[in-house]
């Protein structure tokens, strides 16, 4: 059976288990924080990985289409090659173009420390220019890349919300305010899976700031 290392806190393990999820994919969830990781598995110290019974796989895209393969039904991409390939494109550019370069303001907008003003300029303009970039190839009908649900779906449901709320907190506004992205997600949120993972979510997020709460109490 599959095994899902890391921590529910995490969108990009989120995204990967949502793709489980959605698939009625057997798994068990094994927990693993930053620092307590295999190195066998995670060369780089980085969640999630997977345990399958072939071996280990990190980088969370990689194991999206490895699920894929493995399990074709229900299908998360379109059989139709240039389809598949756009799903794709809809993933690289929430993942590299929106969520990354929000990655930015993380620290300020939600672990309490200092993001500098000339970083948060430049992230601006950068997030300005690729969401609007993003919304000439999200379709949101109903979903991100048309009509049914994919791979893209899995990324947009965990990363959108914090790319909205990082920007929100940082700018006084929700750079995705411009698309159909609110009423996007709450469509989403209707499905069973996502429901399940938002819900781990905020156990899981609770958990992590008592871990850094007595952390920190530790070093005072």
């Amino acid at each position: 059976m599959l095994a899902l290392c890391g921590f529910a806190a995490s969108n990009y393990y989120n995204k990967v288990k949502l793709a489980l999820l959605e698939k009625g994919v057997p798994f068990t969830e094994e927990l693993v924080w930053v620092g307590e990781t295999d190195p066998a598995a995670s060369p780089l110290g980085k969640v999630p990985y997977l345990r399958t019974d072939e071996g280990t796989l990190c980088e969370s895209t990689v194991m999206l289409e490895y699920i894929e393969a493995k399990y074709p039904q229900p299908a998360l991409l379109p059989a139709d090659p240039f389809a598949a390939a756009k799903v794709r494109e809809l993933l690289r550019y929430l993942e590299l173009h929106l969520e990354l370069v929000a990655r930015n303001l993380y620290p300020e907008a939600f672990f309490g420390g200092k993001v500098s003003d000339a970083a948060k300029e430049k992230t601006g303009q950068q997030l300005e220019k690729n969401i609007a970039a993003f919304g000439q190839l999200a379709r949101f009908a109903p979903f991100v890349a048309g009509d049914r649900f994919t791979l893209a779906d899995c990324a947009a449901a965990v990363h959108l919300p914090l790319v909205g709320s990082a920007t929100k907190i940082i700018y006084g506004r929700d750079y995705l305010a411009d698309l159909p992205v609110r009423d996007y997600l709450k469509r989403i949120a209707e499905r069973p899976a996502v429901q399940q993972v938002n819900a781990d979510r905020k156990a899981s997020t609770e958990l992590m700031m008592q871990r850094a709460r007595a952390a920190a109490a530790a070093k005072a």
